[in-house]
């Protein structure tokens, strides 16, 4: 799914108005009539709804649907700046149209303090969409500071009032802190960062049929990654196939007393789906390795720590859980770096060693595929002010050294040496424990060495970890899940692709 800046969605608005047989009026009414369904069918153990009302087309929005959930057999009040202001054309025709229901209440919202609502009251936030242009200020920022105070459930048309769709907002300013956002055809960008995504609770995406042929013609580099974009990308096993067809898959990793994280990424690429599955670990994890993974196969490469990269011909290899930063393998690791120029999958002490000197930055091979977390990636490439500027700065190294950066947070991204990002939108809170990022290594090696290219196998690899985590978290909670259980639930994954 493609990810429009505002002022692309507003020309997407203009060319399906321009376009197709609707016009700005009819189109409101479409959306208006999405989001009283969802409201409706989602909401049906509360009866009354107040809805806050902007000038601008949002408010239009937000009028029509205190229309519709009235029709619907809701109570509803309706709350403007002013009753006998001047609203945008489509707005205007909604305010008029609500009036003529007597049943519907249209007050001001100066009188907020007098209306004490009750706890199954819904508050519905339809003042600004992404129009919006600058810092709420006067009544308006006074009216969200109130809503904001109130405990009910709250629901915001399109966008959170006071949000930017694609950049983020000033310390200071004032923004709905919404429930769940009813957002139409695509993710905003804002919905995706720890600095904004949080103002939008949870977000449901509503399909109001904007034109389809505006979706293929206009051009972006940011992405979520849907359904429509796996399917796309996952291949199914042909029946005509052996272990060679599956490629191999090499983890390198493991130290003393971090044994753990090369058993957990071994597992996670046996589960993947790699043909072959070879563990290089120190010899003080050889029984640990062994009996917990028994379908992979052993290489020494140390005795408490790996000190001989001795990657196996023809191999995918991902280096770094549990790697340890002993100076042994510091040293190894370097050496082998400046020996070695296919693809790799880089991950966690891997990283770190790579990070004390910004040469070596130089020697990872063209192609590899990097999966810091924010700390990681500062010490990589240096601090940034907000995870916007992180994301830029992000799509700069990716391009300057012609590598994948998985940069893994609540939304992790990959990025290209191309600039394109795709935002992964499964996964949850119960991956906050060590342990989960050797689980994706494992994966996305495992993907690689099946012959996924090195873009497919990041976006499916973290598409893949996210979705066996929410099948996890349902079966243990987010509390109790863990990264074991995670790797346990790639089966699943694998038998939706079957359904």
């Amino acid at each position: 799914m493609k990810i429009f800046t505002a002022e692309q969605i507003r020309q997407w608005d203009r060319f399906t108005i321009s376009n197709e047989p609707v016009s700005s009026i009819q189109l409101m009414e479409r959306a208006s009539e999405a989001l009283a369904s969802w409201i409706s069918e989602n909401c049906k153990n509360h009866r009354k709804f107040a809805v806050f009302c902007g000038n601008g087309n949002n408010g239009g929005d937000g009028l029509a649907v205190a229309r519709i959930l009235y029709l619907k057999g809701f109570d509803v009040d309706v709350f403007v700046q002013n009753p006998k202001g001047k609203f945008s054309d489509d707005a205007s025709v909604n305010f008029k149209r609500l009036r003529d229901f007597s049943g519907i209440s249209v007050k001001e919202f100066k009188d907020i303090d007098q209306n004490n609502f009750d706890s199954k009251t819904i508050i519905i936030d339809a003042l600004f969409g992404t129009g919006l242009s600058r810092n709420i200020e006067g009544e308006y920022k006074e009216i969200i500071r109130k809503l904001n105070e109130r405990n009910n459930v709250k629901i915001s048309v399109d966008i959170p009032s006071g949000l930017f769709a694609d950049r983020i907002s000033e310390k200071d300013s004032i923004i709905f802190k919404a429930d769940y956002t009813l957002s139409f055809q695509s993710w905003k960008k804002a919905f995706l960062h720890p600095e904004t995504g949080p103002y939008a609770g949870k977000v449901i995406i509503l399909d109001i049929d904007l034109s389809k042929e505006y979706i293929s013609n206009t051009e972006t580099d940011d992405f979520v990654i849907d359904d429509i974009l796996i399917e796309n990308i996952f291949r199914p096993r042909s029946e005509f196939s052996h272990k060679g067809t599956y490629g191999k898959a090499t983890i390198a990793g493991g130290s003393y007393g971090k044994i753990g994280a090369a058993v957990l990424s071994t597992r996670s690429a046996l589960k993947t789906g790699a043909g072959l599955t070879f563990t290089l670990a120190p010899q003080c994890g050889y029984e640990i390795l062994q009996t917990s993974c028994p379908e992979a196969m052993f290489i020494e490469g140390g005795e408490k720590y790996i000190d001989n990269f001795d990657i196996e011909k023809d191999s995918v290899a991902g280096i770094g859980p549990g790697l340890g930063t002993d100076p042994r393998t510091k040293k190894a690791f370097l050496s082998f770096l400046k020996n070695y120029s296919k693809p790799l999958i880089l991950d966690a002490d891997a990283l770190n060693i790579i990070s004390e000197n910004k040469g070596n930055l130089k020697l990872i091979p063209e192609r590899s595929i990097i999966t810091p977390h924010p700390k990681e990636f500062e010490r990589l490439f240096g601090t940034s002010e907000n995870s916007f500027a992180r994301l830029e700065l992000t799509r700069n190294k990716a391009k300057a050294f012609q590598i994948y950066i998985v940069l893994k947070d609540h939304h992790t991204q990959v990025v290209t040496p191309e600039g394109k990002i795709f935002y992964n939108i499964t996964g949850n809170s119960g991956l906050a424990k060590g342990g989960s990022g050797d689980i994706l290594t494992g994966i996305i090696t495992s993907l690689a060495a099946q012959q996924y290219s090195e873009e497919h196998a990041a976006v499916l690899g973290i598409w893949l970890h996210g979705k066996a985590a929410d099948l996890a978290a349902g079966k243990h909670s987010k509390e109790s899940m863990l990264p074991t259980d995670v790797i346990n639930e790639l089966g699943n994954v694998f038998r939706l692709f079957e359904k």
